[in-house]
């Protein structure tokens, strides 16, 4: 997200070909493609040239069936956490059904909780309290080496029978239930971002197929009054 540096891009290039990854997105990078990206690459260069670029998170991860963003800092609503081992089994076994990201911040200020709110799970690397601060690059080194340990014990689960959800679809069902509680008067404007973070919490907890989203628009539909008002 929003990369600052080009070296950085570079580095993280380099570490995931160390580990076997290729799919770099990049979300408006404040420089990119540079010639320190390429140096600090060391060889990496092929992920820097397929690398797509993209305008917001969304658009990212909109095909992804798991989204994981990475945070050094606890929030104020706590979102399902992992350390890294649990999130590599986890992105074994779901990668089976679909494309997973990992998603990074920016090297300052991390992600936003607007970003994790887009997110499956969190994941957080364990490290001195005193001195807790990974760059970039170090973070995706150590997620990008429990992937590939996870790999190599060949942890996979067989894929759901039932198409997954992807991000995308995740947040039209959001988008449409925040809609349908102000259409129904259940909505307080004062408290209505506490209740929708706890109600995505709520949904992605629940990690609903493709069938059943729809089944819950048409619910949500329903108690909008579109039904009744084609029965009339």
């Amino acid at each position: 997200m929003e990369t600052s540096h080009g070296g950085n891009i570079g580095a993280v290039a380099r570490a995931m070909k160390n580990m076997c990854l290729d799919e770099l997105a990049l979300v408006q990078p404040k420089q990119f493609p540079t010639e320190e990206a390429m140096a600090r690459a060391s060889g990496a260069d092929d992920i820097l040239h397929e690398a797509s670029i993209h305008q917001s998170l969304d658009e990212a991860v909109a095909d992804c069936v798991l989204v994981v963003g990475t945070s050094a800092r606890q929030r104020t609503v706590r979102w399902p956490q992992l350390d890294p081992r649990e999130c590599a089994e986890l992105v074994m076994q779901r990668s089976a059904s679909g494309k997973v990201a990992l998603v990074f911040g920016r090297e300052r200020t991390g992600l936003t909780n607007a970003e994790l709110e887009r997110c499956n799970y969190l994941v957080n690397i364990p490290a001195n309290p005193r001195y807790s601060s990974l760059n970039l690059g170090m973070a995706v080194q150590v997620i990008s080496y429990e992937l590939m340990m996870q790999s190599r014990l060949g942890r996979q689960a067989d894929a759901k029978t039932h198409a997954p959800a992807r991000a995308g679809d995740m947040q039209g069902l959001f988008k449409h239930l925040e809609q349908a509680l102000e259409d129904i008067g259940f909505l307080d404007p004062r408290k209505s971002d506490k209740l929708m973070r706890r109600l995505k919490r709520l949904f992605y907890r629940a990690e609903p197929d493709l069938d059943e989203l729809k089944i819950l628009r048409g619910i949500l539909s329903a108690a909008q009054g579109r039904k009744s008002a084609r029965r009339e």
